[in-house]
C-alpha cells in the first residue's frame, strides 16, 4: 500500500487530536515549506529521517529511445534523498 497525503493527514489527527482538515492544512504547510527551501538550492535536513537535496546534472550525450539517434540530453535539476543510520537501521529490523 501506497501511503499518500491523506493517509499521513488522517494518522496526524488520530495521534494528535487535531481535525482531519486541520491535519491536512499542517501538512500542506511542510510540504510547501519544503518545496520552497529546495527550489532556493537548500537542503532538507530531517533528523533521523535523511536528507533532501537538490542536485545539478550536467550536459550528456544520449540517445533517443525511438530512433535510436545520438542526441544531447539538457542540463537539469534532479531531487536526492539520501537516508539516515537510525532509518536504514529500523528498515533493516535493528532498533
Amino acid at each position: 500500500m501506497t501511503l499518500t497525503k491523506a493517509i499521513i493527514a488522517e494518522a496526524i489527527s488520530k495521534k494528535m487530536s487535531y481535525s482531519n482538515k486541520e491535519s491536512l492544512e499542517m501538512l500542506d504547510s511542510l510540504l510547501e515549506i519544503m518545496k520552497q527551501t529546495l527550489e532556493s538550492g537548500e537542503d532538507v535536513l530531517i533528523s533521523g529521517f535523511g536528507k533532501f537535496s537538490v542536485k545539478e546534472k550536467m550536459e550528456r550525450k544520449g540517445r533517443n529511445p525511438q530512433n535510436g539517434q545520438p542526441m544531447m540530453i539538457a542540463p537539469m535539476k534532479v531531487l536526492t534523498f539520501k537516508y539516515s543510520g537510525k532509518l536504514r537501521d529500523r528498515i533493516n529490523g535493528k532498533k
